[in-house]
């Protein structure tokens, strides 16, 4: 048996396995996303509860086997309890989690995915923005991060870098006023342009500081919605939960309004 490492990360998901421990995912800062066994985790009063909880943060001291981790250790330093406590936010970070999950590999380096992560929560911890844009600003810094995103600062036919007013979905980036007139594009206006640019070029730190009209946070979804659509074949069962819960409340909300 190796010596024990200490690893920095966040749990991404958990399963229970036989009757005490649970096998979990990590996105680390040392070793990328690892598989890892948290022995007693399900069995009351084990220090390794908190270990085999997702989205909790935090050191976790751990000996590598030949095919996973056994983790012998924790000092978690944030859980996300106020996360955790409402039911959007829950599955907002669910989603964030699984979609890191889809994107990052074991032995990688995945600092920045695990920073963009742990800065995500928060964001949606904190409540002052909308969760609908802390999602589009998570998802197109990940296409970022994993190198898949799109091109928002030039034509993708001409060059030009002037009056960019359509976004090509098959091709992944945008065209001027001109070439866009030549084939099917969605529109594209200068505030919702302007935003992604900002989005791919800031630095993580800076991402959670700006707020967008509605008319801009709509063209961003449609966007986004339609690149993630045309590029990845991946079907999220967090996501397909919150589409559910945000369609539900519309419902109720719609309905109190009649009444």
């Amino acid at each position: 048996m190796g010596q024990n490492i200490v690893l920095t990360g966040i749990v991404l998901s958990a399963v229970p396995v036989g009757e005490y421990d649970r096998r979990i995912t990590i996105l680390t800062k040392e070793r990328g996303k690892i598989s890892a066994f948290a022995r007693g985790a399900r069995r009351p009063g084990n220090p390794l509860i908190a270990a085999g909880s997702p989205f909790s943060f935090g050191q976790f001291e751990a000996y590598e086997g030949r095919s996973s981790y056994t983790v012998v250790k924790a000092d978690i330093s944030n859980y996300f309890r106020e996360l955790t406590e409402d039911l959007e936010n829950t599955h907002y970070g669910f989603y964030f989690l699984e979609m890191a999950n889809y994107y990052t590999r074991e032995n990688a380096d995945e600092i920045h995915m695990l920073k963009l992560l742990y800065q995500s929560l928060r964001a949606l911890e904190s409540k002052r923005l909308n969760n609908r844009l802390i999602r589009r600003i998570f998802e197109l810094k990940t296409l970022v991060i994993n190198g898949d995103y799109p091109n928002v600062f030039s034509c993708l036919k001409c060059k030009k870098e002037e009056h960019l007013s359509w976004f090509h979905i098959e091709s992944g980036g945008t065209l001027c006023t001109e070439c866009g007139k030549k084939v099917s594009a969605l529109p594209i206006d200068n505030s919702t342009l302007y935003t992604m640019q900002y989005i791919i070029t800031s630095s993580i730190e800076k991402l959670y500081t700006f707020v967008v009209t509605e008319l801009v946070l709509e063209n961003l979804e449609k966007i986004i919605d339609s690149y993630l659509e045309s590029c990845m074949d991946q079907k999220f069962h967090s996501l397909q939960v919150l589409k559910e819960n945000q369609g539900f409340a519309v419902q109720m909300i719609k309905k109190n309004d009649f009444l």
